[in-house]
């Protein structure tokens, strides 16, 4: 038979990547957001926290900082000219 999962050794390792992905979180941060939905961490077995961690960290890859100025302009420029929008597709659909 194969050997027990090493959780803990799963869950550092993947702080560590963690910190190489995102060096400015800080390990606090890391923590309380990954565990945000146990109310009592104090009974999460190693499996579950490893499980909460690699959910944490699929929802960092799907979240990407605009770190350009100018794409939040844009967008909030588009926003505001949603009457224009909506006159160009009614074009369209005549």
């Amino acid at each position: 038979m194969g050997r027990k999962p090493n959780y803990y050794t799963q869950i550092i390792s993947s702080f560590l990547e963690l910190h190489k992905k995102h060096p400015t979180f800080n390990l606090g941060r890391h923590i309380s957001t990954a565990l945000s939905d146990y109310p009592d961490v104090w009974g999460i077995s190693d499996k579950e926290f490893l499980f909460a961690i690699q959910k944490y960290t699929a929802q960092l890859e799907y979240d990407f900082p605009h770190e350009e100025d100018e794409d939040l302009e844009k967008i909030i420029k588009e926003g505001i000219n949603l009457k224009g929008i909506s006159s160009i597709l009614e074009d369209e659909d005549n």
